[in-house]
Formats: C-alpha cells, sequence, structure tokens
C-alpha cells in the first residue's frame, strides 16, 4: 500500500483553505442568525438595535401575528401550490426544448434556426406593459396561471439542460436507438436519469424563483386573497399601519416593531429554501455519467 504524505506545502495550503472556506461560511450563516435573533426579541430591544446573535427579551408574538392571520395561511397555499406547479411546467418545457436542441445538425436540420430563435428572448423582451397586456387579453389575470405561464419557460435553464444533454454519450442513445427505443423513450428512460446534477441546479433555481417572486403577484392580481406569500408579506410590512391590521391586532402590535416583523417576513421566507437545499445540495456535483458506457 502506498500512503500519501502531504508535503509542507500542502499542508499549508490546507490550513489557509479551511481557515478561508470557514470565514465564508460563517459570513453567510451569521446574518441568518441575527435576522432569527432580531424577529424574536422584543419591540424595544429590536428598535434599540441591541440585538445580535441572540435574543433579547424572547417572544414569538411576531411569528404568531403572521401565523394567526388567515390571509398568511391563504398566500401560503398560493406560494405552494405556484411552487408545484411552476417547477414542474418549467421542467417539462425545460427537457421538452433541450432535447431536440441538443441533437447535430444530421439529426435535426432546423436546429440551428431552433437555437437563434430562443437565444434572441434572451436579449430583447417586450417589456412590462406589453407583457402585462397580454397576460390581461388571455384571461390569466386573477388567478395562478398569471404567475406561471408568463415566465414558463427559462430560455437560461434550457441552455444549461441542452449543454448538460449535448455531454451525455451518444453510445447510450444508439443502444437504446438499436434496441427499438423512440426519442420519447430516449429522453425519459435515458437522458433524464444520468441528468440528476443538472436537473437538481436547474429545479432549485426554478423553486426559488418562485418562492422569493412578490412583483407579479401585486401587478397580475387583483385581489389580496389570491396574493402569493412574498407578495402578501410585502404588502403587511409596506401598509402595516393601514390596511393590514384589524382592532384585535392593535394590543398586538404595541409590543411588535416594524423592524421585527420585516426580520421575520425574511426568515420564513428563507427557511423553506434552506431546508430543501441540503437535500439537492448532493445532486450538483458532475459526472454521474462517468462510467454509464463501458468500452
Amino acid at each position: 500500500m502506498h500512503f500519501y504524505k502531504q508535503t509542507a506545502g500542502r499542508k499549508l495550503f490546507n490550513v489557509v483553505n479551511l481557515s478561508f472556506l470557514t470565514i465564508v461560511t460563517f459570513m453567510c450563516v451569521v446574518p441568518f442568525i441575527h435576522l432569527l435573533a432580531v424577529s424574536l426579541s422584543s419591540n424595544a430591544a429590536a428598535s434599540a438595535g441591541s440585538v445580535k446573535l441572540w435574543p433579547v427579551g424572547f417572544t414569538l408574538e411576531a411569528y404568531g401575528f403572521l401565523g394567526q392571520k388567515p390571509e398568511f395561511l391563504r398566500s401560503l397555499g398560493v406560494t405552494l401550490q405556484r411552487v408545484v406547479l411552476g417547477t414542474a411546467i418549467n421542467m417539462l418545457l425545460v427537457f421538452l426544448t433541450a432535447y431536440p436542441l441538443s441533437k447535430t445538425h444530421e439529426q435535426f436540420r432546423y436546429r440551428v434556426y431552433y437555437v437563434w430563435f430562443f437565444a434572441i428572448t434572451m436579449f430583447f423582451g417586450g417589456g412590462l406593459i406589453p407583457t402585462y397586456i397580454v397576460v390581461k387579453e388571455t384571461g390569466l389575470m386573477n388567478s395562478i396561471w398569471a404567475l406561471i405561464i408568463p415566465g414558463a419557460l427559462s430560455v437560461w435553464n434550457a441552455v444549461l439542460m441542452l449543454n448538460f444533454f449535448r455531454g451525455i454519450p451518444r453510445d447510450m442513445e444508439e443502444a437504446a436507438l438499436i434496441d427499438g427505443a423512440g426519442h420519447w423513450s430516449i429522453l425519459w428512460k435515458v437522458y433524464l436519469p444520468v441528468s440528476l446534477p443538472s436537473i437538481a441546479t436547474i429545479g432549485l433555481f426554478t423553486l426559488v424563483g418562485h418562492w422569493n417572486s412578490w412583483f407579479d403577484g401585486i401587478l397580475y392580481m387583483n385581489s389580496p386573497d389570491n396574493y402569493p406569500l412574498q407578495t402578501y408579506l410585502s404588502t403587511l410590512v409596506t401598509s402595516i399601519n393601514i390596511k393590514m391590521i384589524t382592532v384585535e391586532d392593535l394590543s398586538t402590535l404595541q409590543n411588535l416593531s416594524e423592524r421585527t416583523l420585516r426580520t421575520a417576513q425574511i426568515f420564513l421566507g428563507a427557511l423553506p429554501i434552506m431546508l430543501v437545499y441540503p437535500f439537492l445540495q448532493k445532486y450538483f456535483i458532475k459526472g454521474m455519467t462517468v462510467g454509464s458506457v463501458k468500452e
């Protein structure tokens, strides 16, 4: 057996690298810890700015105020519906777009024209007003589809998936064709099973985009009852003293500050993504196709 012996330079590099990554990790985690601490602190402590990394005057009233509102639960349901439908539709369209465009010119003669057709949309768009008019005239206003269909296909994600598909060994596709498989079977039974890193990455980006989106909710929803979570929370904070409170909430708001509610909003908005990310991170490693084809 041969044991690898680290040199002094290698050991120094490992120490410096580990120290640097530890500092970067600390810088990423500390803001969330601070947000959580402020959201769990009393009105006086949060307003005075005396909260650092530990709650001062511990209280759950900010989360209680947000959670007991039926509008909050309703908006959460809209967001969950949007995330599930939007991510599924986005990924399906990405697959169906990337697969034919990943073929060679001999396999798909008009591939270049379609690539340019999609690429142009990445640099030129109609703008906010034409998009709003299209959504309104197609009858999508004030429905969940107004939050999904306008951005149903991300060309950038399609390009990422296209490049990943082009890296899959052609021997796998040829073997499937010899066995009598069609393009539909090749896509779902050959390409997708070996594309988990790309699928996880694009899927996570899509999920985060749908979860964090708030402006289209204000733009396309005429009724607050149809607001997604981020739109509701944004409206709650910006108009908390006018529209989003009732008489019963006044006594509760006396013990809360705007800063406490803002931090609770940000933490609730980021928490689901922080919980999902660790389960998808392992798929970010490329190279799952290595060894799929034997010489």
